[in-house]
């Protein structure tokens, strides 16, 4: 797995417990799983399509670094799978873990498209 991005957790990020929020974080892997396809594919015009159970598997707080990884897993004829870690930049303790997010790829009317791809470029 690549760890890519890194986020300051700021006041905005928490929740009425004091530690990050689950929306916050899942907007940030949403998006970066969105720039690492674009990048997979060498092309953009993607939409998200599916986002497996997300396992939160601790949590972090006011001003810790944290850090989203992702990995391919599959290629389709219009899809492509990536799989999601987020964690403590400097513990590596996961905060979450999703297995499975698709993505597809899509022709100018919002309809699959093959993205002719049968190796992810990795750039």
């Amino acid at each position: 797995m690549r760890f890519f991005s890194r986020k300051l957790i700021k006041p905005e990020d928490l929740n009425a417990h004091g530690t990050l929020f689950g929306g916050s974080v899942l907007a940030w892997v949403d998006e970066e799983a969105a720039i690492y396809v674009i990048c997979q594919l060498g092309k953009g015009n993607i939409a998200t399509k599916f986002m497996s159970e997300i396992d939160f598997v601790s949590s972090a707080k006011l001003g810790d670094i944290i850090e989203i990884g992702m990995e391919t897993v599959s290629l389709g004829k219009t899809s492509i799978t990536v799989k999601c870690e987020v964690r403590h930049k400097f513990t590596r303790k996961p905060i979450i873990r999703i297995d499975k997010i698709v993505f597809v790829h899509l022709d100018e009317d919002g309809r699959p498209k093959p993205h002719g791809i049968k190796k992810p470029v990795n750039r």
